[in-house]
């Protein structure tokens, strides 16, 4: 049996046992890996939720989101759409929101453009700057890979000089939705998928510490997560990770990006580098009569110390551009309570 969770439902919080994409084009699915069994939580593990809040905040495109706070205000990042490589929305209240430009006006030289290739942004305040990490494709390789570029303003304009992505694992298909997290220490860490889905190879959560300035990437990239359950179908993508007084929580995305089935999974991690267990064997995070396909999901505090989930989803009825749809911000806040 899954274990129960806490979900978003249409009055404070409901309680449900789930069981019930790569973003980029999709290839043969990988099977799942052997050596990742399912984990049983402990009887003392907090059970995860997500008060409800009016959603969508902010109407149209705006999918894989990541928040920022810094200035005294919440920067929102996300997924290019029409001219925006990388669109920008502000706010100072997280309710009304509005449109920053674009924080990656001219791609770096190595990137493709002109094509719905800018993807799952994710900054972090550095030096006194701000560092943008995202997903382009790679005119080298085709594959889609991390790149890094900076600003002296969090919305940018962020700076792409160099002549190659900062990461991308040919080897594995390449490497995209790349998040950042820091430990208790200030130690900051980078988190992303390797697209193997692109091309039916194996798809793993990786975690690697980043150097005091960001400008590379130390020691070895750790496996965090596998696919392994069956609601995820073909791939686990976008993990966003925190830490509270329990311990380092992981938060991912699975299945097609394009369906109902796109859902929100949960695991624990002993720290950025893992080791990782899944709790539970289905998502914590499903489609309902509001929302479909919730995921691209990142965790951030307010200024009030207040923990918030920041995902995309389809207005239920109308999932795929096809049908008029669009993943639209949405706002949370995430729970934590004993089951």
């Amino acid at each position: 049996m899954p274990s129960p969770f806490f979900r978003r439902g249409t009055a404070a919080l409901v309680l449900v046992a789930a069981t019930l994409a790569c973003e980029g084009e999709p290839g043969t699915p990988s099977s799942p890996d052997p050596t990742e069994s399912a984990s049983t939580p402990p009887a003392h593990e907090p059970a995860l939720g997500f008060s409800h809040r009016p959603n969508p905040v902010r109407p149209g495109d705006f999918a894989d989101p990541f928040v920022l706070v810094a200035d005294s205000a919440y920067y929102a990042f996300a997924t290019n759409h029409a001219s925006s490589n990388v669109p920008v929305l502000l706010s100072r209240d997280l309710v009304t929101w509005t449109d920053g430009g674009d924080a990656l006006p001219a791609l770096p030289a190595w990137a493709v453009s002109g094509r719905r290739l800018t993807w799952a942004p994710s900054v972090l305040a550095v030096d006194g700057s701000y560092v943008l990490f995202f997903t382009a494709r790679d005119r080298r390789s085709n594959l889609q890979c991390i790149g890094r570029a900076e600003a002296s303003s969090p919305a940018g304009p962020f700076v792409d000089s160099s002549a190659a992505p900062f990461l991308c694992q040919t080897e594995l298909g390449g490497s995209i939705d790349a998040s950042v997290v820091r430990d208790a220490s200030g130690s900051a860490y980078l988190l992303w998928k390797n697209d193997g889905n692109c091309c039916g190879r194996p798809v793993t959560l990786w975690g690697q510490r980043l150097d005091p300035h960001a400008r590379a990437l130390l020691g070895a990239p750790a496996p965090l997560l596998h696919r392994d359950r069956e609601w995820e179908g073909g791939l686990i993508e976008a993990p966003t990770m925190w830490r509270d007084d329990d311990g380092w929580r992981l938060l991912y995305s699975a299945n097609m990006w394009n369906t109902e089935r796109y859902a929100i999974g949960y695991a624990r991690c002993d720290s950025p580098l893992g080791p990782c267990r899944k709790i539970g064997d289905g998502p914590v995070m499903v489609s309902d009569a509001e929302t479909s396909g919730p995921g691209g999901a990142e965790v951030f505090s307010d200024r009030l110390g207040q923990r918030w989930i920041a995902y995309h989803g389809w207005t239920a009825g109308t999932v795929g551009y096809a049908r008029g749809g669009a993943r639209s911000l949405r706002l949370d806040r995430v729970e934590v309570g004993r089951r």
